[in-house]
């Protein structure tokens, strides 16, 4: 379970002029007993993660441990506190240690493996993966296998359902390495590669997608490629920006360093509770 807490900005609202939305208010009423979106995802974790050898060598990228815990464990307790139900991890590289920590972990979340047989991209892996998803027709939220970050998926999915777009993306903090994104005044992505120097935010790779995105996701390939451009081309990925710790772990300095910042908060924590 998440025990670290909500973090300091769960219920503040961060919005600067010229800057993607960041509404932290309850979404509308959608009707007694209906589900906020969001209550199922998928986990990208098919990688191979050269970049993280020598320590994937024998174990998949998100089983690589961060503070004693695998990459994969963090995400699943993240998701499970922000109220994910149901997560569906796409593996194939080295798969049999995915399906076997999933088999021995407790809920929640609730979790299954889907497994490619052979390589299927980003895209292709999403797709696949979502098909499995408990709840067809409701919205569903894509995380990438590679990242760590805390922030509160309740005020996403409140501007989810606010943005009438077909997709959110969760952007992260200026200065961080990774996919430069570019957004208008209404928070709508205009570029997802902009060759101008822009905000300086990047892809967090945290996604919530209506259904309606799993058809356009490739059988095959990268989403990068196809889905998001036209996404974009059509006004309909709305950005999301987080200002809370976010990382990518590509690389064994990747991960000393998190661990390094992890031990420094948790030291944080015990003195202020003495």
């Amino acid at each position: 379970m998440f025990r670290s807490g909500p973090p300091s900005d769960a219920r503040v609202c961060t919005k600067r002029p010229g800057e993607p939305v960041t509404a932290e208010a309850p979404p509308p009423s959608r009707g007694r007993g209906d589900p906020l979106p969001g209550r199922q995802a998928v986990i990208l974790a098919g990688g191979r993660g050269n970049r993280l050898l020598p320590l994937t060598l024998e174990r998949p990228k998100a089983m690589v441990e961060v503070h004693g815990v695998p990459i994969l464990r963090h995400q699943l307790d993240w998701l499970a506190g922000c109220g994910v139900e149901h997560v569906v991890v796409s593996a194939g590289h080295l798969a049999e240690a995915i399906v076997s920590y999933l088999d021995s972990r407790p809920s929640p979340p609730r979790t299954e493996a889907v497994i490619e047989q052979r390589p299927l991209g980003r895209g292709g892996g999403l797709r696949r993966a979502a098909r499995a998803l408990p709840y067809p027709g409701e919205p569903w939220f894509a995380v990438y296998g590679d990242i760590w970050t805390r922030f509160c998926l309740c005020g996403m999915r409140a501007h989810h359902l606010r943005g009438d777009a077909a997709a959110t993306v969760a952007l992260a903090g200026r200065g961080l390495p990774g996919s430069a994104v570019a957004y208008d005044e209404l928070g709508r992505v205009t570029d997802l590669a902009p060759s101008a120097p822009g905000p300086g935010r990047v892809n967090a790779g945290v996604y919530l997608f209506t259904w309606q995105v799993v058809s356009l996701l490739p059988e095959e390939g990268d989403h990068a490629d196809s889905t998001l451009p036209r996404l974009v081309g059509d006004r309909q990925l709305a950005g999301y920006a987080i200002d809370t710790p976010w990382q990518a772990v590509n690389t064994p300095a990747d991960v000393t360093r998190l661990e390094r910042e992890l031990a420094d908060r948790r030291a944080t924590r015990q003195t202020v509770t003495e």
